[in-house]
Parts: C-alpha cells; structure tokens; sequence
C-alpha cells in the first residue's frame, strides 16, 4: 500500500479492500520503527489519528466521502492544530497546544483525511537544510549522513520514506520545492493568495505560502484541490472561483501531449553556480519535454541576479516585526529567572530562539531602522518589482520557465553551517519565484551519485493546472519520482 498513489489508496478505501484504521495503523507502525533514523516527525498522537480513521470508516461504509476520505497526511508543524503541540521547530513554542485549526488543517478535516502527525522543521521556517530546528536534524532517507533540504525537510523525509502516503508544507524561498528535489518528491509552490495563511505560523508575510509535497504531479493536484480556496480570514487570501486543478490530468493517446508549449529557459539558471551532474540531468529533461512536442526558447531574467540579496533584505525584515510577538508573556517559553519586565523579554527571546532565528532578527531590525529603510529595505522592494516585471515579460514568450530547482544534490550535515552565504545560495534557483509571487513546481529528473535532483518549472499567475499537466507529462514517460530509498522497507 505504501507504493500506492493517493488516487489508487481512496480506490482501495471505497473498495473496502483495507480501512482507514488499518492503513493509518500501518503508517504509524512504519513512524514507530523509521522515524528515529529520520527525526521526521516531532509529533504523532495514535488515539487521536485512530479516532479520525474510525470516522472515516464510517463515512465510507455510508459509500460517501472524498478523494482524500480515510487518508493518512502528515502536516509540517507550522499549522496550528486545535489540542496538538505546534513548535513550529523552536524551543520559543515548546511547550505550545494550538487552541484552534489553521485553515489548512481545517480543510483536511473537512475533507475527511487523518492527521497523522507534525513534522520537523526548520526554526520558524528560517533554513535550506533543516538543520536549525531546535529538536535536531532532519536526516535525507536517500542517505542519512546528509540533509533532507528545508525548511520542510520533515514532510519531504517523511514522504519520502514513504512515513506517510503525502504532507503539507510552506515555501518562502524554495521550502518546499528544495527538499522535494533533494528527497525524490514532488512539491509544489502555488500562486501567493491562493492557499489561506490563516493558523500559518509566520515567517514572512509576503513571502509564505502552504503547499502540497507528494510522490507526483497527480497526487499534488489532489492535495491542491483540498488546501485552495478563499478565507476572509486572511487578507491576502484571493477570492476566486474555484478550479479543480487535476482537470488537465486526463490520459492521453497523443504520442506528443504537449505539441504547442513553448518552454522558456533562462540564460541565467544556466550558467555558473550549478553542478555539472546537476546540470546534465536537467538537460536530459529538456530534452524529453522536446520529445514530448514542446518547443523551447532562449529567455532572460535579468534582475534574478539580485534575488538572493533583495530576499535576504525583506524576509528578515518582515520576520523581525513578525516574531515580535514572541516576548516570553503571552505564551511559549518563559526565561525562569528574570529581575525586571525587560530582562524577561531578554533572556525569554535570548533562550528562546535559536542562532539562524537571531541572525535573521537582528538583520530585518537593522534594515528598518531609520537611516538604512531608505538604502536596504525600500531598494529591495524596487528590486522585487524588476524581478516581477523580468517574469512578466518572460511569459510573454513562453509558457512556462525549466531550470535547476538546486544547484547540487544533498549535501552532508554541517556542511554550511558554519557559513550562513553559502547556506542562502542554495535557494539561488527558487527565490524569484517567491518574490513575485508566481506558482512553481519540482519533480525529480535522475540521479547524480546515487541522489536525487530536481527539475523546476515555474508557471505565470493561476496556471498550477498547466504545471501539473506538464509535470505529469514527464512522469508519465520518465518515472524517477517512483523510485524510493529501500533502506527504509519492512
């Protein structure tokens, strides 16, 4: 079953061919034997999981429910869930239970899928390699001396070592489209708005964005169609109608599905910067889409350049005003000795968060400060415009952007840590994409060394749809996102 995809799982649910219960029971049974090696999940309630998968049973034998009815996910621990502890990878929220549902959360309920558990993470969301989470590592299951990618390494790792049949996750900056490429996963990113925010622990508010993490196009399509939809309770949430983003999924018989599609490649995602096994692998893919119909033409992205210092510039700035709220008060972790009001916000936040959620802090308060908004934090905003207005013309010539989604494959723990730059070069191909705004999506394209590369194709504003089609495409003639690591077999 653990080989299965989510549409041939809810097949063998409606079926009655196995229940909810015993399914989720396995998945449980694989976390309690696998999870130690991994450090993927931070969370796993039994009795509440069981409860859910009871419920489902029943709603199935009624021959109701939905494609997700009965299916174990797990969720990254930054959604907050109503009784479940959400740290959201930091010793600051230790100790906190979520008193209500993210949005998210509660559309997975709706939909009638178990909560397996909450994932490892990096702190506050703040990382490329899951490596700054206050409760450890997350180890790649490809190889477990080596990271998973983060800051969602711990769906990625979870799914991945098939810990549960799909996850959720968030993207800021390439979190989730970095460490599917570094676990062998599909992940996708969707247009900003598209996913509510609500319950979504913040990092940076014009930045994040909740996304699927599955084994392919098609189960992501599933998820999708789950996690989008309009929330007043969040005002950057997009009120649209909705769409069924598997539409375009549909078998085809046409030895060339995508004859007409016009794929752009940047002049700079492929110059200097990424590995040349890498990099092979990413023009083999091209030239399977070429087989496949598609066309590609030369584009240019020149304001990409500056994608790394603009986003280094505005995410900490928004994650200095967002973790303000963080002051050992309210709630979360509380210094236990302080003499004074100002020391227990010192010492609270001093031991609260760890050295990348600091580093962060300090460099988005410099930048607000008076004197430097002008020169660091408004030039930036200018630079996120160029790199808008550079995609805007882009699509004018093309229909959808093929790259590297990392420059290398994964790299050993403790690797980068000492060297924070080289740390943030490793969202080089993915940050761009945030900070426009637009949809993008990794799938896996071979092996270099024995580990997983990805490909990314990124998409202009609401066309997940055409991405998942053309990512699905590929699947279906080149079937590396089945391929998974055995060590982790019963």
């Amino acid at each position: 079953m653990i080989e299965h995809s989510l549409q041939a799982i809810a097949r063998a649910l409606a079926n009655r061919e196995i229940s909810s219960v015993e399914l989720t029971q396995h998945y449980l049974d694989r976390i309690d034997r696998h999870n130690p090696r991994l450090n993927a999940y931070l969370s796993v309630d039994a009795a509440s999981s069981l409860a859910q998968a009871s419920a489902a049973d029943a709603q199935l034998a009624k021959g109701e429910g939905g494609p997700l009815t009965g299916i174990p996910i797990a969720h990254k621990d930054i959604f907050c869930a109503k009784g479940w502890l959400t740290t959201c990878g930091s010793r600051m929220l230790s100790n906190f239970v979520s008193p209500y549902d993210a949005a998210v959360i509660s559309r997975f309920k709706a939909a009638g899928a178990v909560m397996l558990g909450k994932t490892n993470m990096d702190e506050f969301a703040m990382g490329s390699s899951n490596e700054t989470s206050f409760y450890g590592p997350v180890n790649n299951p490809w190889d477990t001396s080596r990271v998973p990618g983060g800051s969602s390494g711990g769906s990625a790792a979870a799914v991945a070592a098939r810990l549960t049949p799909a996850a959720t996750g968030t993207d800021t900056g390439g979190s989730i489209r970095q460490p599917a490429a570094l676990c062998n996963l599909t992940g996708l990113k969707p247009t900003y708005g598209v996913v509510s925010r609500y319950g979504m622990i913040a990092f940076a508010s014009s930045l994040d964005q909740a996304g699927p993490l599955g084994r392919s196009a098609a189960d992501c399509a599933t998820l999708l169609n789950v996690m989008a939809g309009f929330d007043e309770r969040d005002s950057t949430s997009l009120d649209r109608t909705p769409e069924d983003y598997s539409r375009e999924l549909a078998v085809t018989t046409n030895a060339k599905p995508l004859a007409g599609l016009r794929i752009g490649l940047p002049e700079q995602f492929f110059g200097e910067g990424c590995s040349p096994e890498v990099m092979q692998l990413v023009e083999s893919a091209i030239t399977e889409y070429r087989k496949l119909g598609a066309e590609t033409v030369t584009i240019s992205l020149p304001s990409m350049t500056l994608s790394v210092a603009a986003y280094y510039v505005i995410a900490p700035a928004e994650a200095s005003s967002n973790l303000a709220r963080f002051d050992g008060v309210r709630y979360g972790y509380r210094a236990p000795e302080y003499q004074d009001l100002n020391e227990l916000y010192c010492r609270s936040r001093a031991q609260g968060f760890g050295a990348e959620v600091k580093r962060r802090i300090l460099i988005g308060t410099y930048v607000l400060s008076h004197g430097y908004y002008d020169a660091y934090y408004l030039q930036a905003q200018r630079i996120r415009r160029l790199i808008a207005n550079d995609f805007t013309r882009a699509f004018q010539q093309c229909d959808v952007i093929v790259g590297p989604t990392s420059p290398s494959t994964a790299f050993k723990l403790g690797e980068k840590a000492s060297d924070p730059v080289q740390m943030y070069l490793s969202d080089i191909y993915t940050i761009a994409v945030n900070l426009a705004g637009l949809p993008g999506i990794s799938i896996p394209c071979g092996f270099a060394g024995g580990l997983p590369a990805g490909l990314q194709l990124i998409g202009d504003y609401f066309t997940e749809a055409r991405l998942l089609n053309v990512a699905h495409r590929y699947q279906q003639a080149n079937p590396w996102h089945l391929q998974r690591p055995t060590s982790f077999d019963d």
